[in-house]
């Protein structure tokens, strides 16, 4: 999840990691608020070039993150700090900016906590996220409703000792794949993407099938309690194996294929995709 955080004006764009529930912020735009330097990339070699050289531990602590460029909006990797990291950060930066930005980084962190106390907020703010980017109401209901579906699977994969990306990963590809034909990357190419969530380019009738697959495969983890890597692997084919029998059934009395080539491009296409899109 990634946003556009505003402060006074300045836009700081950030990271929402949920497996580690933490903000990550980008230090370039930091530096540019506190010091409201011309170039704030050379202010920031320099800056932690010092700061290497001294230990300071936000330095050994910074890691690197794809963010969009404000320039172009492409995805360049990115120095990034949680928030300890940027309050260690601004202790090094003498600015009068720094008390009102410790206030600012404060209510970011706040909001988030009321959402994970009140989820109710969190989808609201999701639905306005999608509302703002022209997706139709139809369509925003489901994905939300994917959200929570995918979060229900990923928390019983950590009960079952899965607790990397990487992991993740895989058994998410092992799924669709089992689903749709495709893994995650074959289906962004099929839709012609690249950085942006599949999901977010999912039709009505993909994001349901994929959620059947999800929901089912949720269900046979919390029935069998697999204990190996192998053993989560099989049951994630197999969750995909019951949308995918739903989808061929789906796909005989449509008369065409589901899985479609509609991206976010045309947003209100996603939602009537099944009664347009031939295609395929």
């Amino acid at each position: 999840m990634s946003n556009i955080k505003i402060f006074e004006n300045k836009n700081i764009r950030s990271h929402w990691d949920a497996e580690k529930e933490e903000w990550f912020f980008s230090v370039v735009d930091i530096v540019e608020v506190l010091t409201e330097s011309k170039d704030s990339n050379d202010y920031w070699k320099v800056l932690k070039s010092r700061l290497k050289a001294e230990g300071n531990e936000s330095v050994t602590n910074c890691n690197q993150l794809k963010l969009p460029s404000h320039k172009d909006g492409k995805y360049y990797k990115t120095d990034v700090l949680d928030t300890k990291g940027v309050l260690r950060l601004v202790q090094s930066i003498p600015s009068p900016n720094a008390e009102p930005f410790k206030v600012w980084l404060a209510q970011v962190g706040a909001e988030r906590l009321d959402e994970i106390a009140d989820p109710e907020k969190a989808v609201l703010r999701g639905a306005e996220f999608y509302r703002q980017k022209g997706y139709t109401e139809g369509w925003i209901n489901q994905r939300l409703r994917s959200i929570e579906i995918r979060k229900e699977l990923t928390d019983e994969w950590k009960e079952r000792g899965i607790d990397k990306e990487t992991d993740y990963a895989i058994l998410t590809n092992e799924m669709t794949k089992a689903w749709s034909g495709m893994t995650v990357q074959q289906y962004k190419q099929h839709k012609d993407i690249k950085k942006e969530n599949l999901r977010d380019n999912m039709t009505n009738i993909e994001l349901t099938l994929n959620q059947l697959a999800e929901v089912t495969t949720t269900a046979l983890s919390k029935n069998e309690r697999p204990e190996t890597f192998d053993e989560n692997k099989k049951l994630a084919r197999e969750g995909g194996a019951v949308a995918k029998s739903a989808k061929i059934d789906i796909e005989k009395r449509l008369g065409q294929s589901v899985i479609s080539k509609l991206n976010a491009k045309d947003k209100t296409q996603l939602e009537i995709e099944a009664k347009r899109d031939k295609d395929v």
